[in-house]
């Protein structure tokens, strides 16, 4: 008995993607950001680092490796790391694509502050009533500390966390 198919065409798999494909899915995600203001688009592309991580290999299987062995506390370090030097990392790329024309200081800042206001936020949330209400109530406090976005950002702030937090 055979468990293969008889070739690898007729093998069903997702992992078939052509960097084309990737290719296109980034430019798409950078596009859409290039759209908006430097400060939202910042944000736009910070939400979805988790699939422009995907898109560009990371981590790879090594990184993997390295990180199963890390303690809670290394990993905690690690991602705080991660999070706090996030303008210097290939974020910066993904927006200075997006924002060609833009000065690299006001990149940097864009993101340090996509991340500050994702930390606000998360830090700001209570559940404590109707899960939606507090939701908004997060984003609202998290708005005024940080008062520069449009407000389909703060929709989107809102649909993360609650994503997040359901």
């Amino acid at each position: 008995m055979t468990l293969e198919p008889a070739s690898s065409k007729a093998r069903p798999s997702g992992m078939n993607a052509t960097p084309q494909a990737a290719d296109d899915e980034l430019s798409a995600i950078i596009s859409s950001a290039a759209r908006q203001p430097l400060l939202d688009a910042a944000y736009e592309l910070w939400r979805q680092r988790h699939r422009l991580d995907t898109i560009a290999g990371r981590p790879t299987a090594e990184e993997i490796r390295v990180n199963r062995t890390l303690t809670p506390e290394q990993l905690s370090g690690k991602y705080r790391h991660d999070r706090d030097h996030a303008h210097e990392g290939p974020m910066f790329g993904y927006v200075k694509r997006a924002h060609p024309r833009a000065d690299d200081r006001a990149i940097r800042q864009a993101i340090m502050t996509a991340v500050k206001f994702e930390d606000e936020y998360n830090k700001q949330f209570d559940w404590n009533g109707d899960f939606w209400n507090c939701v908004v109530r997060a984003v609202a406090q998290a708005g005024r500390k940080y008062p520069d976005y449009l407000e389909t950002t703060y929709r989107d702030a809102r649909n993360d966390l609650a994503y997040y937090m359901k």
